[in-house]
């Protein structure tokens, strides 16, 4: 199996089992459904990858950093559940499952399962969104929308459009749902990894918000910020946030 099939297959399989945690828990309380998907989505990536690329190192939204990673030319970057908030409230379908490969300085793979969706977005090809309408979509938090996105909305004279997950809005833009996902204010390398490496394949523009790369795999993975957009607005919303 390719890494790009074993990304699209973990993080498929993981999404499958946190909808059975779903309707397992659906009795439970919001906290007790959270913690138990980040537990059981993390415990089966770790198995499966151990299992599937024994010498590979793995960082994890739900593991302890283990700096070997910083030594290894193949590292796995999951998030295992990706709004962990979406995925309590039973009615909600942004959430996401994100599995990257980052090997020697770059994302060579990655899959963003959206369980709910019933979708699996994922590398070496992923479809290019249709054309949008004339005024940009731009996609925020649903509860905390940075400032940085409302000036770009501003500034492109677009509309918000209101969304749970990182995965989910970086998939709504790959999916021709949104044009513009722009964060600032804390996000670490696993929030946005896999999502950045299927955004890349389906030809959107990424970076920083300052206009430089998004680089993986750092001692401290805190990544605070990202611009994915279509091609065709990266000067404009560059032109807001630089």
């Amino acid at each position: 199996m390719s890494d790009h099939e074993l990304a699209a297959t973990l993080a498929t399989e993981a999404g499958e089992l946190l909808l059975g945690v779903r309707t397992e828990l659906a009795d439970a309380t919001a906290a007790e459904r959270k913690a138990a998907g980040d537990k059981r989505s993390h415990d089966y990536l770790m198995e499966a990858l151990a299992k599937a690329r024994p010498a590979d190192a793995v960082l994890s939204e739900e593991g302890v950093d283990n700096p070997v990673r910083l030594s290894s030319p193949r590292v796995w970057i999951v998030d295992p559940l990706d709004g962990t908030r979406e995925f309590s409230e039973l009615d909600r379908d942004d959430w996401a499952v994100h599995v990257a490969l980052w090997q020697d300085g770059e994302l060579i793979a990655g899959a963003v399962a959206l369980p709910a969706q019933g979708v699996t977005l994922a590398t070496p090809t992923v479809a290019a969104p249709p054309e949008g309408p004339q005024a940009p979509r731009v996609v925020v938090s649903r509860t905390r929308p940075p400032a940085v996105a409302l000036q770009v909305r501003d500034a492109l004279g677009g509309t918000l459009v209101e969304m749970g997950s990182a995965g989910a809005k970086v998939a709504a833009v790959v999916q021709g749902r949104a044009d513009v996902y722009v964060h600032a204010g804390g996000q670490y390398e696993w929030d946005s990894a896999a999502p950045v490496a299927v955004a890349r394949a389906a030809g959107l523009y990424t970076s920083r918000i300052d206009g430089s790369p998004l680089l993986y795999n750092r001692a401290d993975p805190l990544l605070p910020d990202l611009i994915v957009c279509r091609p065709e607005y990266a000067e404009a919303v560059l032109a807001v946030t630089k």
